[in-house]
This record gives C-alpha cells, sequence and structure tokens, in this order.
C-alpha cells in the first residue's frame, strides 16, 4: 500500500541581494495565497546555496534580513507558516551529501541553470554550483514536501527532486519519499526585463532601470513603468494578438499579477488603449500594492535583532519536522545511530 503524506509546501529563495517584481509576483506572492487549510507551508531563505558563488559575510547577513523581512511584509505569517534560514537546520546539508550519492553525474550534466550560470569556466566555477541541485532536492524531501510553487525555470529542479525520490525508494525497497509535484501557475510567474520583454527581469541586470527593486520608493517605480519599453501599438482586444509583442505582453502580466485578474480580463478592460493610458494605471497599482510592503520592510530590517529570533523560531519547528525524517532515512541507509 502505497504511503500516505502529509500535504506540504517547500519553497526557498536566494538571499542574494536586491529583491524585485520578478520575485514577488513569481514566487512571495503565490507563497502567500497557499498560506491556509489545505497546506503545511514551510518557506525558506537558503543561505547555503547562496555560498556557491562567493559571497560578502556581511553583505549575506544583509540579504537574509532583507529576504525575511519582504516575505513576512508580503503576508507570509511566521505563525501559520515555517519560516527560517537554511543553515539554521542541519538536515539540508545531511541529506543533502546523502543525494549526491544517490544521484547520477549524467542527471548533474542536464541541469540547463548550471551550463547558464557556468558558461565558458565550467572548470573554475565551485564544486557547490554543480551539486546544488542535490542539495535543492533535500530541501524539499527534507521535509517530505508534496507540492513546490516554482516558475518554469526552475521546473527541472523539481523534476531531478522527483528521480531522486524515485531512485531511493527502489534502491532501498521502500516507500519513503513522496513523489513531490511543481505547482506552476498564475499570471506572471515569469516576469521580464521592462526594457526587454526576452530576458528574465533580474536583480543582476546591467541598468537599474530594467527592474522594479521591492525596496524602490513611489517615484522610482512611477518613473520606471512609464519609460518600460513598449511598442506603438495600442493594445489589442484579444491575448492572442500579444503573441509577437514580448514587451507588451510582459506588462499585461504584471498587471494581471498585481491586480489579482487574468491577462484576458486585463486586456478586456483595456482594449485599444494606448500606452499613455495603460503605463500611468499600471504605475498606480504597482505603487499602491509594493511601496506598503517596501515601507514594512525598511522598518523591520532597523531591527535585525528581531528578525533573527523569528528566524531561530522557524528553525527550531523545522528542525522538529525534518529531523524525525532524516533519521528514518539514517536507518533506511544503514547508518549506525548509537547516540540515541
Amino acid at each position: 500500500m502505497a504511503a500516505k503524506f502529509t500535504p506540504r509546501v517547500f519553497s526557498g529563495i536566494q538571499p542574494s541581494g536586491g529583491l524585485t517584481l520578478g520575485n514577488y509576483l513569481g514566487a512571495i506572492k503565490r507563497w502567500v495565497a497557499m498560506q491556509g487549510p489545505d497546506f503545511e507551508t514551510i518557506y525558506c531563505v537558503v543561505d547555503l546555496h547562496a555560498i556557491t558563488v562567493r559571497q560578502d559575510p556581511d553583505k549575506l547577513r544583509r540579504s537574509t534580513h532583507e529576504v525575511a523581512a519582504a516575505l513576512i511584509a508580503s503576508g507570509i505569517d511566521p505563525e501559520a507558516s515555517v519560516l527560517f534560514n537554511q543553515s539554521q537546520v542541519s538536515a539540508h546539508a545531511e541529506l543533502g551529501w546523502i543525494f549526491n550519492c544517490i544521484a547520477r553525474i549524467g542527471w548533474m550534466n542536464r541541469m540547463t541553470q548550471f551550463k547558464d550560470k557556468a558558461g565558458k569556466n565550467a572548470e573554475k566555477v565551485s564544486l557547490g554550483l554543480y551539486a546544488y541541485p542535490a542539495l535543492m532536492a533535500a530541501d524539499i524531501l527534507a521535509y517530505h514536501a508534496t507540492h513546490v510553487p516554482v516558475g518554469e525555470d526552475q521546473k527541472q529542479h523539481v523534476e531531478l527532486t522527483r528521480d531522486i525520490a524515485q531512485k531511493f525508494n527502489h534502491d532501498y525497497g521502500v516507500d519513503f519519499f513522496p513523489i513531490t509535484e511543481p505547482v506552476i501557475e498564475g499570471p506572471a510567474t515569469r516576469v521580464m526585463n521592462l526594457r526587454d520583454g526576452t530576458r528574465k527581469m533580474s536583480k543582476s541586470g546591467e541598468s537599474d532601470m530594467e527592474r522594479i527593486n521591492m525596496l524602490d520608493d513611489a517615484d522610482t517605480i512611477a518613473r520606471k513603468f512609464k519609460k518600460a519599453r513598449t511598442d506603438p501599438d495600442p493594445l489589442p482586444g484579444e491575448l492572442e494578438g500579444l503573441k509577437d509583442r514580448p514587451e507588451a505582453r510582459n506588462l499585461v502580466d504584471i498587471y494581471a499579477g498585481l491586480s489579482d485578474r487574468s491577462p484576458e480580463a486585463v486586456i478586456a478592460e483595456y482594449a485599444g488603449a494606448g500606452w499613455g493610458r495603460f503605463k500611468p494605471a499600471l504605475a498606480e497599482l504597482a505603487v499602491e500594492k509594493l511601496v506598503p510592503i517596501s515601507d514594512e520592510m525598511r522598518r523591520m530590517m532597523a531591527e535585525p535583532d528581531a528578525l533573527d529570533a523569528l528566524l531561530a523560531r522557524g528553525a527550531g519547528k523545522a528542525e522538529a519536522i525534518s529531523r524525525p525524517i532524516l533519521e528514518q532515512v539514517h536507518d533506511i541507509v544503514g547508518f549506525v545511530r548509537s547516540r540515541g
């Protein structure tokens, strides 16, 4: 008989500095929506993943606080969800090593994100950058998570997690790890660059005008949307009319994501409208939704001790879930546990 698993969501975000609107619409806003009676929700600042590339220690601490503040200011309730930073719970690294021994080199070689990040310098990057998908699988399976909200570009990592779970279960003749399902939904799961609609919005882009930062003030947000690249044509009457208009489609998707509406509903309202009407409306909506979050983030980041206390409590909750699972893994693998 197949094992029954508690419906449980896990997802994490790297503290690499400079959260953007892409992080908010593509991840954080969706995490908030998944809180409730349907799932146990576990959200993590994945600082172990951050050090796969060199990090300044002081900046890493600040970025960890920034992410934690953004999650809470956006609506993640530390009482309703488990919220912590990864390095405080050792099960992630311990299970990550075991999964390094389950995963196959061929699987890792197919991971497109490593190829994208390493580029032509693959021989010079850290081993951690190559192996981190196994750690990501451990992040998820240390909690027997059944669902992971991800963007389309992260789906491959969940597929690897499923492969690792299936191979572990098969190799040891157990039905221990769940086969995790990716959750990919929403109108703006992949927010694009404001100056080039074919590229993802990124904190590492060349120009700050390419992105909306979560700590931008109202005037900056309005200015960036006003100067966002578009085309000369008005908005069409149907979504199909945006097929070959990436910048226009991106702005419509952002409006939809911020307003909790479908892109079709946005097009229906603004059909025939020019950018002189649509951009100011989008800017006003973005200011309304984002500025209260940025204000609360600044307030919380000014009190790092309070944030540390919240993360510590969350780590204790995470440890209580993951430690028994890890101990069962030790027994299954054949490790001697004589310390009780």
